[in-house]
């Protein structure tokens, strides 16, 4: 009896020990996680109250991931790649002749595009790109894009004939700006030497500081392509610079990339930090320093704005837009003036072919990738088909209601967790607070908003 109590407790020391080992490891791997990975050096002289934001009218559009025809519509490769992802691939060069044609009936000066210009980099849908956007310059719209993750290097740029994903040819970096001279790069103010970043001047007295965090360096052929984004020390000091420069030039900056900046939804970099620059609490502080209020982004398909405050640094509005090859397919409108800007988004999808169904088959089809996506996912923890399938169909609703914006909690559906068995609760416990963060709209409005560009 006595060896049956001294092994009883021997084991709960042990297990104790592990509980307590394995805690201590995760406050030493978060806070290890949360130290910046490069050097920066924040400013500290006095911003005005008021940044001195010059009036100007622009549209904002993000993720086209434009697909050419030419590279195959049918066949079981294609149908594969259209179900395992939720982009519209079909409708995106009509989407966006359909974005553009609406732009040109407004009164902007420029066009931002924040990145994943097309598919997977292939040639032949980046010089479609230029193309449709030149009807845009033609006009006196100047535009401006960056490169996304999809755009550069990509090892996925594929055709599809039947069963077969044939490779085709992908652009480098200086194929990239050289195909988007008329859009960035041909007039910039300044360029940095070690990636696409750059500098433009779209009005009197208004910086673009348009930054490329993208590591299309790292992709190779054969493997996965790089999502994530991170700048480099060098990048991080030309940054720097540029910031001084404007500073000392009395220009005002505002900001676009590809990756976030701010956590749209609580938890974000816990389930996706490759959507997230890396370091984005400290890229977005020494933005903020400066002056810089805006960034405009894209990457996570969902329309959603966001805001940072850094106490003495001030504060930053990441202004994410949705995907135009995703529903609900978003086009967003800003108009500068008197300290402010007025934000206001319209949708393309419900457009693009009237007096159809298609509006509700587009977000039909959204929602059924994000739940296969999800059940996928709950099927490798060992959950059950019947608790994958219930859970999945949570996530997707919330989901939906991101990438929509202006999420209502009280439109959050019941779930039931008695319906699941031991096992699907244990798991649905701890993958919560995705469907919880995601209805919980963080501050401020998202598809028409006003904000405030100058009090702390």
């Amino acid at each position: 009896m006595k060896k049956k109590l001294r092994f009883r407790s021997i084991a709960l020391i042990i297990v104790a020990v592990l509980i307590v080992a394995g805690v201590g490891y995760t406050a030493i791997s978060s806070y290890l996680d949360s130290r910046p990975k490069l050097q920066y050096t924040f400013n500290t002289a006095p911003v005005k109250d008021l940044v001195s934001y010059p009036d100007s009218k622009f549209a904002v559009i993000s993720d086209l991931h434009y697909y050419d025809d030419s590279l195959g519509t049918t066949g079981s490769a294609f149908e594969e790649v259209l179900g395992s992802d939720r982009k519209l691939l079909r409708e995106t060069a009509s989407l966006l002749s359909l974005a553009i044609d609406d732009i040109l009936t407004k009164d902007v000066e420029f066009v931002l595009i924040t990145g994943d210009l097309t598919k997977d980099g292939e040639l032949v849908n980046h010089t479609a790109v230029s193309w449709q956007l030149s009807r845009l310059t033609e006009k006196g719209i100047a535009v401006y894009v960056v490169p996304g993750n999809h755009d550069i290097n990509n090892p996925d740029a594929f055709k599809f004939e039947g069963d077969k994903s044939i490779s085709v040819a992908s652009v480098s970096r200086g194929e990239f700006a050289e195909i988007y001279k008329d859009y960035g790069y041909g007039d910039a103010l300044y360029k940095d030497p070690s990636s696409l970043s750059y500098v433009a001047e779209p009005v009197e007295g208004l910086w673009l500081l348009a930054i490329d965090a993208t590591r299309s360096n790292e992709n190779k052929p054969g493997e996965e392509p790089v999502v994530g984004g991170k700048l480099t020390q060098a990048q991080e000091k030309w940054i720097e610079d540029v910031l001084g420069k404007a500073q000392a030039s009395g220009k005002t900056v505002v900001c676009m990339m590809h990756h976030g900046v701010v956590e749209h939804w609580k938890g974000q970099g816990k389930l996706h930090p490759d959507y997230l620059v890396e370091d984005y609490p400290y890229v977005g502080k020494l933005l903020a320093s400066y002056g810089v209020r805006l960034v405009f982004t894209g990457h996570y398909h969902a329309q959603d704005i966001a805001r940072a405050d850094y106490g003495d640094s001030g504060f930053i509005y990441d202004v994410e837009t949705g995907s135009l090859a995703t529903a609900p397919c978003p086009v967003r409108y800003c108009a500068i003036s008197k300290g402010t800007v007025e934000i206001v988004s319209t949708d393309m999808v419900a457009r693009l072919k009237p007096g159809t169904d298609f509006t509700a088959e587009a977000a039909a089809f959204v929602r059924k990738t994000i739940m296969t996506e999800a059940v996928s996912v709950l099927r490798g923890y060992r959950v059950s088909e019947a608790d994958s399938s219930y859970i999945a169909d949570y996530v997707a609703s919330a989901f939906m209601a991101h990438y929509n914006g202006d999420e209502k909690t009280e439109a959050m559906p019941a779930f039931d967790s008695g319906k699941l068995s031991l096992w699907g609760k244990i798991i649905y416990s701890q993958e919560r607070y995705v469907i919880e963060g995601l209805w919980h709209d963080l501050s401020p409005a998202d598809n028409t908003v006003t904000l405030s560009l100058g009090a702390r």
